[in-house]
């Protein structure tokens, strides 16, 4: 896997680790510069997410290194459709622990997206990153280029498409609305900063310790 990693700018090795899905990997070195934090980040292929099943065993191949050398480790996965593998695998190692949340939708959007999901479950979402890579990752990924007639068979259910935008700009609006126009679904912007996922990783990486696997200890849960 085209695996990358992050080294931290100033002092000595970090003791913190971030293994990070590709589609956050912008906007989490985004909010490690914002807030100065020293870690060392590793990412992992968006493309994952289209075999949510090998999430888990990707990760399962490089958490033993990492959780050795690291004092603790944070998992850039909400559990994005692993059926609770993902957390059975995690529950090996005490100084390790994902992001809470289901999927990123959810931790960028918060509110807004449990409402829009709840008031309108025929939505099809957008984060920054997806709107970028849509043509790539859902377009030529599903094989629609190939085979438009799928779209109906894959769509058929969707009523709105939602772009969750965490830093718009024209060009990405542009991606969004290409988006929009080749699903045949009204597009709805929604600006939601980095929602949820800013006040989660901060609390692994500043607040959060490892439990000592010595002593029976109660975790507070993340916020």
């Amino acid at each position: 896997m085209g695996e990358q990693r992050t080294r931290p700018s100033l002092g000595t090795r970090a003791e913190v680790a971030i293994i990070v899905c590709g589609a956050l990997a912008r906007e989490v070195l985004a909010l490690i510069r914002r807030h100065g934090w020293r870690v060392d980040l590793y990412a992992l292929p968006a493309v994952l997410h289209n075999t949510p099943r090998r999430i888990p065993e990707v990760l399962a191949e490089r958490l033993p290194q990492l959780a050795q050398k690291y004092r603790k480790v944070i998992v850039g996965y909400g559990d994005c459709g692993t059926g609770g593998r993902l957390d059975a695998l995690l529950a090996r190692y005490p100084n390790v622990r994902r992001l809470s949340g289901p999927h990123c939708y959810e931790m960028y959007g918060g509110e807004a997206y449990e409402r829009q999901a709840r008031e309108r479950p025929g939505t099809f979402f957008l984060t920054d990153f997806l709107a970028r890579g849509f043509r790539g990752l859902v377009w030529r990924g599903l094989g629609l280029d190939r085979y438009p007639e799928l779209r109906e068979d894959f769509f058929r259910h969707y009523t709105d498409l939602v772009w969750l935008a965490q830093q718009p700009d024209e060009r990405t609006r542009q991606r969004a609305e290409d988006a929009a126009q080749r699903l045949g679904l009204p597009l709805t912007v929604i600006p939601t900063g980095y929602g949820p996922l800013e006040e989660r990783l901060r609390y692994l990486i500043e607040d959060w310790e490892p439990e000592d696997v010595s002593e029976n200890k109660d975790d507070t849960p993340p916020p």
